[in-house]
């Protein structure tokens, strides 16, 4: 493994611990603040949407900006934004820090799943992503678990505190291993906005608004459905999460390794799994032994979505796929606030905190039909007439990776293909 791809990897551990940590402690924030469980919901709902909202606003200093320093950039934005949350006198304050810290995400992901799938041959880019994307996952097996425990032993606070020093690692990870590049972080932007004219980009963006928000709808309020569902005492949510990202893990690698080959075979098979795990979590959570099993499920089969929706749109987008990579991490982001969101009105209608799930089972099953959709239109040779240009941008870049193959073989990145050499991103 590029010791470049380990940077990166210890960057999305640091932001997967910020990003799903707050699941383990939305008791705690609430009590905190003496806000209630939906409300403090927004701690997820607006930190999501902050990546959407920042995600294009980061790429766009792209334009000015090598990978490298982005990436580094970006790394110390996420440091201020943590420490802000820690140190939130009041709840307002405290989701600016979220939304402080949200913007790193987006841009981070994206551009560093292209420095990933550029450190590599071709047929094993999506393999790098989810090698990337695998920091995330460890995050929920180890650093979600560490921060929920030191939120009970000491306080919420001290958790996004020790996110903090995470991204202190990360910074100087990025900075001592991953190479210098010439090559800028985004193409003009007129180039990048260009890519959206194939309907296919818009399609997979589609598919990972619903898909990957439908996991969200669930483990948002998994916490408060374990204690005072399932019945399990508030210690035991440290190692409940530790299951889901247990999970996470299994199926982010399985799916990465599967979908450089049958990428669409993979995600429609990722999906009917998720549906059918978020729909059995309904009933399972009623009962310890099967609701751990359901979770571990959940994250499995939800982050096995992630290598080919992000592969799907390094296909589209070839030809200058900054901004599409980028916004398709808005995309996992927005449906992510979408579903806390939903989740959240229907705990506040009466509904149950067992009725999130199927929300998610709603948004998994209009993402296997877009899916589908998209898979029928691109078998029948169409994006709606913009497919051909993004397969042919995909070929012309294969063709220059394998140009430089010896250089990709030695670990180098090299810069290929019209819109900035890049690869791929979630």
């Amino acid at each position: 493994m590029p010791l470049a791809l380990l940077a990166l990897t210890i960057g999305a551990f640091g932001i997967g611990m910020t990003e799903f940590a707050v699941m383990g402690l939305l008791p705690d924030v609430a009590a905190g603040f003496g806000v209630s469980i939906p409300t403090a919901g927004y701690a997820t709902t607006l930190y999501a949407l902050g990546v959407v909202v920042g995600a294009p606003l980061t790429t766009a200093l792209g334009t000015r900006m090598t990978r490298k320093q982005m990436l580094m950039l970006l790394m110390g934005l996420f440091v201020v934004g943590n420490l802000l949350t820690a140190v939130a006198p009041v709840f307002a304050v405290m989701l600016a820090g979220r939304i402080v810290s949200s913007f790193a995400h987006g841009a981070f992901f994206g551009i560093g799943s292209l420095v990933a799938a550029d450190l590599v041959a071709p047929h094993k880019r999506a393999g790098a992503i989810s090698m990337m994307f695998a920091g995330l996952t460890v995050a929920n097996v180890v650093g979600v678990p560490f921060g929920t425990l030191l939120a009970q032993q000491i306080n919420w606070r001290a958790t996004f505190v020790a996110i903090a020093v995470l991204g202190v690692l990360g910074f100087l990870g990025v900075a001592r291993l991953v190479p210098a590049q010439a090559v800028k972080a985004a193409a003009p932007m007129g180039q990048e906005i260009a890519v959206f004219r194939n309907p296919q980009v818009g399609l997979a963006m589609l598919m990972t608004v619903l898909g990957f928000g439908g996991v969200f709808a669930a483990v948002t309020y998994l916490a408060s459905m374990m204690t005072e569902v399932a019945g399990f005492a508030p210690s035991s949510v440290v190692w409940l999460t530790a299951v889901f990202g247990l999970g996470m893990v299994g199926g982010n690698l399985v799916s990465g390794r599967f979908t450089d080959r049958h990428m669409m075979p993979m995600l429609y098979v990722s999906l009917v799994g998720l549906a059918l795990s978020l729909a059995a979590f309904s009933f399972a959570a009623h009962d310890k032994a099967a609701a751990t099993v359901t979770i571990a499920l959940i994250g499995a089969f939800g982050f096995a979505t992630v290598p080919p929706l992000q592969k799907r749109i390094m296909d589209q987008a070839a030809t200058a796929p900054t901004l599409a990579s980028v916004g398709n991490i808005a995309a996992f982001n927005f449906g992510n606030a979408l579903a806390s969101w939903l989740g959240g009105i229907v705990i506040a209608a009466g509904l149950g905190l067992t009725a999130p799930n199927w929300v998610g089972v709603g948004m998994t099953v209009l993402a296997l039909g877009v899916a589908v959709l998209a898979g029928a239109l691109e078998r029948r040779g169409g994006s709606l007439g913009g497919g051909r240009g993004a397969r042919s941008g995909a070929d012309e870049r294969s063709d220059a990776d394998e140009r430089s193959g010896a250089d990709e073989r030695s670990g180098q990145v090299v810069a290929s293909g019209a819109g900035a050499g890049s690869g791929a991103g979630i």
